[in-house]
């Protein structure tokens, strides 16, 4: 039989087929091939005669992602809220970068727009051509045209902890009844209100996951991106760097370069670019031999 995992918790995976939802253990192969099942995952299942079901193969991904542990997404949606806590570009850059780079379309949904407004952080990602959305979870402001992006595809939602992405998701899907909390005034950050990673059904087809929050968003444990490759990880970069005085530009420093003309002729956000000059820095010190043996 074929299926989806929708659920995996301690070893245990959920799998929904077209006859049924099934709980599965996994073959003890997959351990010595260091391969993990994970949600998104299509596998191949035997039943017992007990009904307790068993992963006898996966299906090639066409992406996966480590925290949290996803596969085969569609489109990986950064929720970031105006404020408490206010957002870190630098970490929605980040996220963006690797989303492309495993061709995953990326999006960033704002929230606590009833608080603060969100004109800057908007216009930044629009210049970028990302899609973003605003969200007003005290009244379901926003909630039908994310609902809409997203119809028919296999996503998840992920941001930093306390922005909302548990609100964001009843607010959209009612029936999910996820569990939220409010902001910690003393951390000045949310509690973990997510325990483990689940897709849902939707009604309107495909599936999204709610996702554990993070407080840190380290670029080498989700994704190797070495410096040559960088580049093609910002999208608005692509209608300019071609235009480049030397071919073997990389948009850090030198004389002549299109994409730093193109930042101070307003077409790209300058936050953008230091993001870009941030994870530059950061890969010139990846060895690739390292990782490619």
């Amino acid at each position: 039989m074929n299926g989806l995992i929708i659920k995996a918790i301690g070893g245990i995976y959920t799998v929904e087929a077209s006859d049924g939802i099934y709980e599965c253990a996994a073959r003890g192969i997959f351990r010595k091939q260091g391969v993990s099942p994970m949600c998104g995952d299509t596998v191949g299942f035997s039943i017992d005669n007990d009904k307790s079901g068993i992963i006898e193969s996966i299906t090639p991904r066409k992406n996966e992602i480590i925290r949290p542990p996803l596969a085969n997404l569609d489109i990986l949606l950064y929720v970031t809220s105006v404020v408490e806590p206010v957002p870190n570009l630098t970490l929605i850059d980040k996220f963006i970068a690797i989303c492309e780079y495993k061709k995953i379309t990326p999006a960033v949904i704002i929230t606590k727009i009833d608080k603060c407004s969100s004109d800057e952080i908007e216009n930044i990602y629009k210049l970028a051509k990302i899609p973003i959305f605003k969200a007003n979870n005290t009244n379901g402001e926003g909630s039908k045209s994310i609902r809409d992006f997203i119809s028919g595809k296999l996503c998840a939602f992920t941001g930093n902890t306390g922005v909302g992405k548990s609100s964001l998701l009843n607010c959209m899907f009612p029936n999910l009844e996820l569990s939220t909390n409010e902001i910690s005034k003393k951390l000045g950050r949310g509690k973990h209100t997510t325990r483990h990673v689940e897709l849902f059904k939707m009604p309107g087809g495909g599936y999204i996951a709610d996702t554990p929050g993070f407080s840190s968003f380290e670029t080498n444990r989700y994704q190797i991106i070495f410096k040559d490759e960088l580049a093609d990880c910002f999208r608005e970069f692509s209608e300019f760097k071609d235009n480049c005085r030397f071919p073997n530009c990389s948009h850090t420093g030198e004389k002549g370069c299109a994409v730093i003309q193109a930042v101070n002729d307003g077409k790209i956000a300058p936050s953008r670019h230091q993001s870009y000059l941030g994870m530059y820095e950061e890969a010139k010190n990846l060895k690739e031999w390292e990782y490619k043996k």
